[in-house]
């Protein structure tokens, strides 16, 4: 999987490559102390969401902070060029926070459905 930065629309876009059948994992920055939490928005015919982990970053042990990096990992199951947009949303907000679009490149065969 390679991934670089681009510019379209004045927002940053990475572009990750891959083939049908592998995995990929993308890490994002949660604070859950502020009630972030990504939500990930893709075609289900196109990637699969495989597991979906938070893993809490624990500093001073007095902290009450819970913060922590969300790794999301997916199967590419068709070829060609999918969008995976994840939103920071916030529970009181109507609009998202933030916003990371990612474009899959996938390569290889797709699988012959019987």
């Amino acid at each position: 999987m390679q991934a670089v930065g681009i510019e379209e629309g004045g927002r940053e876009e990475k572009v990750l490559e891959t083939n049908v059948g592998e995995s990929f994992a993308i890490r994002l920055w949660e604070d859950r102390t502020r009630g972030e939490m990504y939500v990930p928005s893709y075609d289900p015919e196109a990637l699969a969401l495989l597991n979906d982990e938070y893993d809490r970053s624990f500093g001073d042990s007095n902290n009450a902070i819970d913060s922590g990096k969300r790794t999301f990992e997916f199967r590419a199951l068709k070829s060609g060029v999918h969008r995976l947009v994840f939103e920071k949303r916030m529970g009181w907000k109507f609009t998202p926070e933030d916003r990371r679009v990612y474009l899959v490149t996938v390569a290889g065969e797709d699988p012959v459905s019987g």
